[in-house]
């Protein structure tokens, strides 16, 4: 049985001991209750199951939001309204995804965030579409999501197919300037929708770019042992690996490739769900020099600066997936904002006009088209010396690309 809670219960559902208390930290509750109805926000996403870790941190992201919308004294063309969260874990199952929709709706929810995964959102955006409320992506990269006709459904990051190739001119560009050294590459990948998509999209393109692909390789969710994998692919001696997993698998292949000795120029992925701080900080020897295409904060914006180690001080670590949820709750209230209401068709109507500029992503200017933002670009990041930078593009760079890795 799924459960919707109030935002008061977040320690309960997390169940996540440090994380728990970060969370509880970031959303401490008004001392005082706003005059004006609340605005109702479902934030939906896996909170328990093999995608805990990720849909944890988008929900604090999104609570860290909400926390400053209402410190800052609500929406103020709406009365000062605050906002108020209700919770549901998703579980991992696309279909506790779509039910948790249903009763938030009944409970009188105005808009959705969510859901970290795509299979998730696909389930969660097609029933909030049977009552036209607005649903702000925070994580999810295909495509689908934003190209299947729901006009209640807005993406201010990029899609799947902006994403990889971006990511294709940003391998080619750093492998040029090394002399070409990767001319050929496996593709391993999670068997989803995320996975599959990712990895097809990413194949059609590397020949393009000179580099031959070898194999791809599909595993499920979870997998314990990438054992004959790291073999599969050692047998075919690329230079690189090309990962589109989530957080555990991409972790546990990151590390079987090492202990399997499987010599590479580098590895490369694209929306690595592992390639993270907490990776970059508890396993440094494997992480250093590897490179990822995602998410990230524009490194020299005083304010992302600011706002990483806000999350750092209350005993989170700063991913991407806090980035989304945060700015996905921003983007509403913004439209909130403007509309003057939280009603659902001012709301819509205002997030398709929407030019949001009020964060710190490395992008350009906010422009919807079928509730997918134009203006978004994700960033190629490597870890270096147990932290992460962005080496490309050169205007958002904070330090050059190490190509080909360092030998471990």
């Amino acid at each position: 049985m799924t459960r919707v809670y109030s935002e008061s219960k977040v320690k309960h559902l997390t169940r996540r001991g440090a994380l728990g208390a970060g969370l509880a930290a970031l959303a401490a509750p008004a001392v005082l209750r706003a005059e004006t109805a609340p605005i109702k926000l479902g934030l939906i996403h896996p909170v328990t199951g093999a995608l805990a870790f990720s849909g944890s941190q988008c929900r604090a992201g999104a609570q860290a939001a909400i926390a400053d919308i209402n410190a800052a004294g609500g929406i103020a063309s709406m009365g000062g309204a605050k906002v108020e969260a209700m919770l549901g874990d998703a579980q991992g199952r696309p279909e506790i995804a779509a039910s948790l929709v249903d009763q938030m709706a009944e409970g009188g929810a105005h808009a959705f965030v969510g859901c970290f995964a795509s299979a998730l959102g696909l389930a969660a955006t097609q029933a909030a579409a049977k009552y036209n409320l607005p649903f702000s992506i925070d994580s999810g990269l295909v495509d689908s999501l934003t190209t299947r006709g729901l006009g209640n459904v807005f993406r201010l990051f990029p899609n799947a197919s902006s994403v990889s190739a971006d990511a294709m001119t940003a391998l080619d560009t750093i492998n040029k300037k090394a002399g070409s050294p990767a001319k050929s590459a496996v593709i391993v990948h999670e068997d989803s929708e995320f996975g599959t998509s990712s990895a097809k999209l990413t194949a059609a393109v590397l020949p393009k770019i000179g580099i031959e692909v070898k194999e791809l390789i599909a595993h499920a969710t979870p997998t314990r042992d990438f054992t004959n994998v790291a073999l599969r692919i050692k047998s075919e001696k690329p230079d690189l690996v090309i990962i589109s997993d989530y957080q555990n698998e991409y972790v546990l292949l990151a590390r079987t490739l090492v202990q399997q000795r499987v010599d590479l120029v580098g590895t490369y992925s694209v929306a690595g769900g592992g390639f993270n701080l907490k990776f970059a900080k508890e396993q440094p020897t494997i992480a250093e020099g590897m490179m990822d295409f995602n998410h990230w904060y524009a490194p020299k914006n005083p304010r992302g600066i600011a706002f990483r180690k806000r999350i750092e001080d209350a005993g989170l670590t700063l991913t991407w997936e806090i980035l989304f949820g945060y700015f996905a709750v921003q983007l509403l209230a913004d439209g909130w904002s403007r509309a003057g209401s939280a009603g659902k068709e001012p709301t819509i109507a205002a997030l398709n006009s929407s030019t949001f500029a009020d964060h710190w992503m490395p992008y350009g200017p906010t422009k919807f088209t079928n509730g997918q933002n134009s203006g978004a670009h994700a960033v190629a990041l490597q870890i270096q010396g147990g932290d992460m930078h962005v080496v490309w593009p050169d205007s958002f760079a904070d330090t050059p690309a190490i190509f080909p890795r360092a030998k471990t």
